[in-house]
């Protein structure tokens, strides 16, 4: 390394307006139970949409998340995400899309989550975020391919909306 680029440091991280999604889990979440490996749930998707500058259309029934989740101290709980999904786009291309991610959800807001009459609590008050990556086959959208994204999420009446970014 050059002694002058010693003493810069990292480049920040820059990133662009990619899309929103929300994606329907029309079938409720299916509570598989705790194992040794915690708490595992599936939320079924069961349609969407997502739209953006450059992509839209609509989220295919099918996909799922494959959330597991546990303790983080006294008063919250964390989860993981294992998330799969497929979009087609406005013009008919298909996207498969895969995504990881993290939550942390405080007790009293878990609670507000339970109860379907109980207004969602603002998404300020809890962290969701996913790092989404995409496969096509399409000649229009093929510069998905070599994107990674991350999202921020928020609980909605119909399942999840994430505003995702490109990381540039």
């Amino acid at each position: 390394m050059k002694e002058e680029n010693r003493d810069q440091g990292p480049p920040a991280l820059a990133t662009r307006h990619l899309c929103i999604v929300e994606f329907e889990v029309g079938s409720g979440i299916i509570g598989i139970g705790a194992s040794p490996f915690g708490d595992q749930r599936l939320g079924y998707i069961s349609g969407g949409r997502f739209f953006g500058p450059r992509i839209n259309g609509i989220v295919l029934p099918g996909g799922g998340n494959w959330s597991r989740s546990g303790r983080l101290g006294d008063s919250a709980s964390v989860g993981t995400f294992d998330a799969r999904a497929v979009w087609q786009t406005d013009d008919g291309d298909l996207i498969y899309l895969s995504y990881t991610g993290r939550n942390i959800i405080p007790d009293d807001v878990r609670a507000t989550f339970v109860d379907p009459a109980v207004p969602d609590a603002d998404a300020s008050r809890y962290y969701l975020r996913i790092a989404p990556v995409f496969e096509t086959a399409s000649k229009t959208y093929d510069w998905l391919n070599g994107v990674l994204a991350v999202g921020v999420g928020e609980r909605t009446e119909f399942g999840v909306r994430h505003v995702i970014h490109e990381v540039l």
